[in-house]
């Protein structure tokens, strides 16, 4: 908490809000997050319908997100991101409410699909955070709206269940969508406009080894992606696999499950430390050791037979992914102009949706026609693809030349 603290005050009391209104909304959207297969199981007509179903409720939004999110980029660009956070925030509202009275499958998938279409809040969320902070700092700044993300998500699950317990689902999606309207208001009525132009290179401490146009932004994409996709094969399977392999409680398949959030929470933060103000080679000979730290993990985690062992792993693999996604964005993002930061941050929100998207289906597909025995290993496989996709842009960065010592 210190460190949270320290972190919100060196960004100053705008951060903070920022920080708060990820939190808040982040988790008013996960309520509902791990109920979603009951309520579409009491909703199907067949199984067959809900097969289809379920998986499409998670990753409906996504879709919609990878669609769209390069698109309100560039609006942002043109006209504040702070407008397209309201917008984002205001669409999460109105579909949230809109969900509360949806009473089959298929209207609550549309909807889930307009819920991402409209939303995206993150990317705007991550440009606005660039400006008001001068471009300082990025790494930190993008772990701790990562870290408001992963809190707000676990309190939110929690808070989603003990709703569940007293009312119908219909409640989760009302409260959530009263929340999202009230951080649409505050943040029209509290966040400033920031102010126009570039920002100072004094300011933003990686620029100055990463001019813009230097990093391989298409490359950072790439592996963002394949490390994303990585993490969520086993976003549908987790808790089959728990069940089968461990024969695990429900409370501890849900305990390790949150292990990772809680593994990323703790990690990013120590993650931004260690690569502020350092050379990109350096950011990225370390992307090099974390994807071969998860190819390790994982692949422990697939032939270990102790539930506590397999914890364990759990926290430590959130830890090692608290210090990707962050520095990767902070590179992409100080890669590129100050007048493009929301159309190359709504891409890099567009690449990540697809990426879960891909990681899910192909979860789901392997477990489904070879078992579940297979799911960690595709897990592992995509984290040695990550490797040495890592690996390929670390050896590029150290030769080019702009680059520092």
């Amino acid at each position: 908490m210190t460190n949270a603290s320290a972190a919100l005050r060196g960004f100053g009391p705008v951060f903070a809000l920022l920080f708060a209104l990820q939190f808040v909304s982040m988790g008013a959207m996960e309520m509902s997050g791990p109920f979603w297969p009951i309520h579409i199981k009491a909703l199907s007509p067949s199984d067959s319908v809900f097969g289809l179903a379920g998986i499409g409720v998670y990753i409906c939004p996504m879709l919609g997100v990878s669609l769209t999110s390069a698109f309100w980029g560039r609006l942002g660009d043109r006209h504040g991101n702070r407008l397209m956070m309201v917008r984002a925030l205001a669409g999460l509202a109105i579909t949230q409410l809109l969900i509360a009275f949806a009473q089959d499958v298929w209207t609550i998938l549309a909807l889930r699909f307009l819920q991402g279409a409209f939303a995206g809040y993150i990317a705007p969320a991550q440009a606005y955070g660039v400006q008001v902070t001068g471009g300082r700092d990025r790494a930190a700044l993008f772990a701790w709206l990562q870290v408001a993300t992963n809190v707000g998500s676990l309190g939110g699950a929690f808070l989603g269940g003990l709703i569940l317990d007293e009312l119908p689902f219909a409640a989760i999606n009302l409260t959530a969508g009263v929340i999202c309207a009230l951080c649409a208001a505050t943040a029209w009525t509290s966040l400033p406009v920031p102010p126009n132009g570039t920002i100072p290179t004094a300011t933003a401490k990686i620029t100055a080894h990463a001019p813009s146009g230097s990093a391989p932004v298409a490359g950072l994409l790439v592996l963002m992606g394949l490390l994303l996709a990585s993490r969520m094969v086993l976003q549908v399977p987790f808790s089959l696999y728990m069940t089968q392999v461990f024969g695990a409680q429900h409370w501890v398949t849900g305990l390790s499950y949150g292990l990772l959030a809680l593994g990323f929470v703790a990690g990013a933060p120590l993650w931004a430390r260690l690569f502020n103000g350092r050379a990109k080679s350096y950011v990225l000979g370390w992307s090099v050791l974390i994807s071969a730290g998860c190819l390790a993990i994982t692949h422990l985690a697939g032939i270990t037979g102790s539930i506590a062992f397999f914890a364990m792993l759990y926290f430590v693999w959130g830890a090692l992914l608290g210090g990707t996604t962050p520095a990767l964005l902070s590179l992409i993002s100080a890669a590129t102009r100050n007048d493009r930061q929301g159309s190359v941050l709504g891409l890099a929100q567009s690449c990540q949706q697809g990426a879960s998207v891909v990681g899910i289906v192909a979860g789901v597909a392997v477990t489904q026609f070879i078992g579940l025995e297979a799911a960690f290993p595709l897990v592992s496989i995509l984290y040695a693809l990550s490797l040495l996709v890592a690996l390929g842009i670390w050896l590029k960065a150290r030769h080019s030349p702009d680059e520092g010592s």
